[in-house]
């Protein structure tokens, strides 16, 4: 069944599905795009919109949302996060209804397009490269942060102190440890001899990481160690640049405003956004 993003007397999705250019500069996707998300998660849509769940008032002078819009206006939340007033007031909707939308369309989006774009290649050891069978695979972690504005609890600021925050303070996904998260996100499962992961210095000494070599104490690293680090912080520069993706959506990369103590929720986010960055890599690949 097709579905069009013209909402008619709705600003300013009544401009999105006219061009390609400016469905990107909304959602971060193009219209064919946007529809193929739409495609993996429109009936939970449906029912949402649906007279028996979808939130409103009896006022006859507010806009309701299309499944398919209502879609395209929780992506375009996520990439740039405006208020749930300014929202309201260029959608004409009610303040009350889009009180609810990011949290609720998110729910749906981790539930049906989360699932489908995150995934672990099966039998990664045996997979066949373009050039052929690949002695190693190698999979790159990093970690990245989200600014949060300082907490009024001192025990909370302490726990949340991060230098490098434009605030000072920041979450990483789970407020955990690098390793400790790396230990807990299943991906030592798929490791061995033949599938390594590529990683800074903080995961040294976990079995099948791959990181830099140190300088020794008092020496200067060989040729060959200086080339080795060259390889991997090259490798590395694909998570960097995946890093930058992440933080182009405005919900991860700018000041959050949701509770910083729900880790469930901002883990959550963190996972949809992943997903539609994953989404994106077919049209715009990482350069290696």
């Amino acid at each position: 069944m097709a579905h069009s993003l013209h909402i008619v007397e709705q600003r300013p999705c009544s401009e999105w599905g006219r061009t390609n250019e400016s469905c990107v500069q909304h959602t971060g996707f193009d219209i064919e795009q946007v529809q193929e998300l739409y495609s993996m998660c429109e009936q939970p849509l449906i029912n949402y919109c649906s007279p028996k769940n979808y939130r409103h008032t009896n006022s006859t002078n507010r806009s309701y949302l299309s499944p398919m819009n209502l879609l395209a206006v929780i992506l375009w939340f996520l990439k740039h996060y405006h208020s749930e007033r300014y929202i309201a007031s260029e959608l004409n909707l009610d303040r009350s209804t889009v009180n609810y939308l990011p949290s609720e369309i998110v729910d749906i989006l981790h539930s049906y397009i989360y699932s489908q774009l995150i995934t672990m290649p099966a039998n990664i050891s045996d997979r066949i490269t373009a050039h052929g069978p690949e002695e190693y695979h190698k999979l790159i972690v990093d970690s990245t942060f989200i600014p949060i504005p300082e907490p009024g609890d001192s025990t909370q600021r302490k726990a949340c102190y991060h230098a490098k925050s434009p605030t000072n303070y920041a979450l990483k996904v789970g407020s955990i440890h690098d390793i400790t998260i790396l230990r807990e996100s299943g991906l030592l499962e798929h490791v061995n001899d033949s599938v390594q992961i590529i990683a800074d210095k903080v995961y040294i000494g976990e079995e099948y990481v791959v990181t830099a070599r140190k300088k020794p104490r008092g020496r200067e690293l060989e040729d060959e160690d200086k080339d080795f680090n060259r390889n991997i912080n090259s490798a590395r520069a694909a998570i960097e640049n995946i890093n930058q993706r992440l933080k182009a959506y405005a919900i991860l990369g700018s000041v959050y405003r949701g509770a910083v103590d729900d880790y469930h929720k901002i883990t959550k986010i963190a996972q949809v956004v992943s997903a539609l960055c994953n989404m994106n890599l077919n049209k715009h690949p990482i350069r290696i």
